[in-house]
């Protein structure tokens, strides 16, 4: 499972593996859409296999939900997003992997 995870977080500049219930990860879905990133969302409650990709991401590192990929690599959950941004560093992260142009 952790290879389709990898084939799915390459496929698109920005991928967030959520819960369609879930706040904290609507909220982090709506900061990335707000500067225009048009991210692939995969809500795990509502996938069949959801159970087996949220444990496939915690072998891959990311103990929490939502999971985020940028540019194919894995950031990390909503501390890790939040914490990018507050350093000024999620913009041009974001830049570098083509979810924006401006």
């Amino acid at each position: 499972m952790e290879r389709q995870v990898a084939t799915w977080a390459a496929q698109r500049p920005v991928v967030i593996f959520s819960n369609s219930t879930c706040g904290i990860s609507h909220s982090i879905t709506t900061l990335l859409t707000d500067f225009g990133v048009n991210p692939a969302v995969y809500e795990l409650d509502q996938m069949s296999r959801g159970r087996e990709i949220e444990q496939a991401l915690s072998r891959l590192g990311c103990t929490s939900i939502p999971a985020v990929f940028i540019g194919g690599e894995l950031v990390g959950g909503s501390n890790e997003i939040m914490s990018l941004h507050l350093k000024q560093s999620l913009i041009p992260m974001l830049r570098r992997a083509r979810a924006i142009w401006v």
